[in-house]
């Protein structure tokens, strides 16, 4: 076990999170992930039906008992307004012990999360937005460096960076996101401050996640280099693996294309579409840099265990040196 101040809030053996994983935060990645002591998250966007989206909450419950997160996201794009205080009341007549937010200040919503008995993790990109988020009643922050795959903060700071910075500026806990994939990454996070850390693309590489293999092949064949950035110009940057998709967004961006024109090429709609035939060359894909550090596909058990194992060793390594 790694006790931290976030293992104590969410109730779980080790500080690790899924993170939110749009098309992919579905109760079979999401419960394996809880049943091998972190905290898996299943994503509202996946659940547009109120009936779909607490069918999926059963389904959690029926895999797991153990703690778990739903994740919303409050993108503009995706505002939905009066139909988020749906997504609370089935959340807490489910007895959903997490909710994410993510993409604005989810302020309007905070008191009706707490009424539900509901802790509140907010995912910020610096350190203002941060003590925000602790100033309207978040329970802990995610803050996401540069490196995350899908949407890291416009001004581009690395996770070393922020964690630190972050961890010495709030007092509630802090999960760090964005080039973690292995337990030398969890150790360093803690090391800087952190309570946990939030993964994407080292679950994306899983067995237990329902994206077709095809991308898991890519993920454990790419390098830290095969990623890149775009859609600075709509203020929305994204980080994606380098493919097809991603090159003509970034060449219709730089030739000045604004939402309207993007949007054919980066729909979510059309990554679910891929995700599910195998086509990696047909969509935008996040991924992070963390890219690098995965050589294979495991059980999600095998990912934490490793993890957790490997945080232990380094943690030895440096007592020998203080020594």
């Amino acid at each position: 076990m790694l006790k931290t101040r976030f293992t104590e809030l969410a109730g779980i053996e080790y500080p690790i999170m899924q993170g939110g994983m749009q098309h992919l935060g579905v109760p079979q990645l999401a419960a394996a992930v809880s049943n091998a002591g972190g905290l898996g998250t299943i994503n509202i966007t996946i659940y547009p039906e109120m009936a779909d989206f607490r069918n999926a909450v059963r389904e959690m419950k029926r895999l797991t008992d153990k703690p778990f997160a739903v994740n919303i996201s409050l993108a503009p794009g995706l505002n939905m307004g009066e139909k988020i205080h749906q997504y609370i009341d089935v959340c807490g007549e489910e007895e959903v012990s997490v909710i994410e937010t993510a993409g604005r200040n989810p302020a309007e919503f905070v008191p009706h999360i707490k009424e539900a008995g509901i802790k509140l993790i907010h995912k910020c990109p610096g350190v203002k937005y941060a003590k925000k988020a602790e100033s309207f009643g978040a329970d802990a922050v995610t803050i996401v460096g540069y490196e995350v795959a899908g949407h890291p903060g416009m001004d581009e700071l690395g996770s070393f960076i922020l964690i630190n910075r972050v961890a010495a500026s709030v007092s509630i806990p802090v999960l760090a996101a964005g080039g973690i994939a292995d337990g030398k990454g969890l150790a360093a996070a803690l090391a800087l401050g952190a309570e946990g850390v939030v993964m994407g693309t080292r679950f994306v590489a899983t067995e237990e996640c329902t994206i077709h293999p095809n991308f898991k092949e890519m993920i454990v064949n790419s390098r830290e280099v095969d990623t890149m950035t775009c859609q600075r110009s709509i203020k929305n940057m994204a980080r994606y693996a380098k493919n097809n998709q991603s090159a003509k967004a970034l060449e219709l961006e730089l030739s000045g294309a604004g939402l309207e024109e993007l949007m054919p090429v980066i729909s979510g709609k059309l990554s679910q579409t891929c995700y599910q035939t195998g086509d990696t060359q047909g969509c935008v894909f996040a991924m992070g840099p963390a890219a690098g550090l995965i050589t294979e596909v495991k059980p999600v058990k095998k990912v934490i265990e490793d993890m957790v194992a490997e945080a232990g060793k380094t943690y030895k390594r440096l007592g020998d040196i203080l020594a």
